[in-house]
């Protein structure tokens, strides 16, 4: 029983704890790689219209379109559905991320709709400065993030991951003995 409350009080304390803040680099990382992603469908694509288009010109035109649309696809699925449903990117997940409201809670469609499809727009159009805005501000955020209501902070649960995974035994070693 008393095992069961103890676990309660983690969780809750873990709850409680304040997020930290995206360093500015680790989030350039995780946007390089989201944005290396959709580049890349968009190369494959247009070398595959290119080999396409020799022998028909319409067979081109279609690998090309097509590329676009699932580009496009992407973005959406990457920018939008993937922030609503795990609260992270691609590029978020390999670095370690997470994308949540400025409260804490979860990041809801509209939410994600907004920092993705009007606060990046609205981003670049200040030629990059709204990017640059989070290496100053004190929380890491940027122009999109004060736009949604969001930020960007290290995901809690990996570092325990990483953890678990340093204790695991390795061919040749016996294993750490555990701490009670």
């Amino acid at each position: 029983m008393s095992t069961h409350l103890e676990q309660g009080r983690a969780g809750e304390a873990r709850r409680q704890a304040r997020p930290v803040p995206a360093p500015f680099r680790l989030r350039c990382g995780a946007l390089l790689v989201d944005y290396t992603l959709v580049i890349f469908i968009l190369a494959f694509s247009s070398l595959l219209a290119r080999l396409l288009g020799r022998g028909a010109r319409w067979a081109g035109e279609t690998a090309l379109t097509l590329g676009y649309l699932v580009a496009a696809a992407t973005v959406v699925l990457n920018f939008v559905l993937l922030t609503v449903f795990t609260g992270r990117t691609f590029g978020k997940w390999v670095t370690g991320l997470r994308v949540e409201r400025a409260d804490g809670q979860r990041v809801g469609v509209a939410r994600a709709s907004l920092r993705h499809l009007v606060g990046y727009p609205l981003t670049l159009l200040t030629f990059g400065l709204g990017f640059l805005v989070a290496a100053f501000t004190p929380g890491g955020r940027a122009l999109h993030d004060y736009v949604a209501g969001t930020i960007v902070v290290r995901d809690r649960g990996r570092g325990r991951r990483a953890a678990a995974v340093a204790r695991l035994p390795q061919k040749g070693k016996t294993a750490a003995p555990a701490r009670a």
